[in-house]
C-alpha cells in the first residue's frame, strides 16, 4: 500500500511538472530576455555618454534579481527612454554642419591612407589619445569608429579650445577660420 501510494505521489509529480515545467520555463526565458536587452541598452547608452565625454548614468542592476515582472517591464521602459534621449544628443552633435564641411575636404569615414591620418576627420594618434582614448583603446583608430564617433571626438577636442584649428586648411575652406 505505501508503495501504491508513492508511486500515485509520484505520477501527480510527474504530471504536476509536465504542465507547469513550461510555463515557468518560459516566464525564465522573458525574464531573462529582459534582463538582457536592458543591458544592452544601458551598455549603448554608457558607451556613447563616454564619447560625448558626460557622466555615465547610475544604476544599481536591480533588474537582476527583481520578482516583480511590472518593475522589469518599468526598467526596461527607462532604459529604452534613456537611450533614446542619448541618441538624440548623439546625431545632433554641435557644429554638425561644420564637421561634414570639414570632412569633405579630408577623407572617408573609414580611411587609412598609410599618412598616420586616420577616418573621415583625419585625426593623428597623438589627436586620438588626447580626445579619444576610450575610442581608442576599445575600437582601435579613428578609421574604425563611427562618423558620429569621431565628430564628437573632435567636438571635444574644440570645446577645450582647439576650435578647428587642428584642421587649418579645411577649417579655412569652410570658413571657419
Amino acid at each position: 500500500m505505501f508503495r501504491s501510494n508513492a508511486l500515485r505521489i509520484l505520477a501527480v509529480a510527474v504530471v504536476f511538472a509536465f504542465l507547469i515545467g513550461p510555463t515557468y520555463a518560459v516566464a525564465a526565458s522573458k525574464r531573462t530576455t529582459e534582463v538582457r536587452q536592458i543591458q544592452q541598452l544601458r551598455m549603448s547608452t554608457w558607451h556613447w555618454q563616454k564619447v560625448m565625454g558626460v557622466g555615465q548614468t547610475p544604476t544599481s542592476q536591480s533588474e537582476k534579481w527583481a520578482v516583480s515582472t511590472a518593475y522589469r517591464h518599468w526598467v526596461l521602459r527607462l532604459w529604452r527612454n534613456r537611450a533614446t534621449r542619448v541618441w538624440h544628443r548623439v546625431v545632433h552633435v554641435p557644429h554638425k554642419a561644420q564637421w561634414l564641411c570639414i570632412h569633405q575636404g579630408e577623407a572617408d569615414w573609414n580611411a587609412n591612407t598609410g599618412n598616420s591620418y586616420y577616418g573621415g576627420l583625419q585625426m593623428d594618434l597623438s589627436f586620438q589619445r588626447s580626445y579619444g582614448s576610450y575610442l581608442l583603446r576599445s575600437k582601435g583608430t579613428a578609421n574604425r569608429w563611427s562618423r558620429y564617433e569621431q565628430m564628437w571626438v573632435a567636438e571635444r577636442a574644440y570645446k577645450s579650445g582647439r576650435g578647428f584649428y587642428p584642421w587649418p586648411n579645411t577649417a579655412r575652406a569652410c570658413g571657419l577660420i
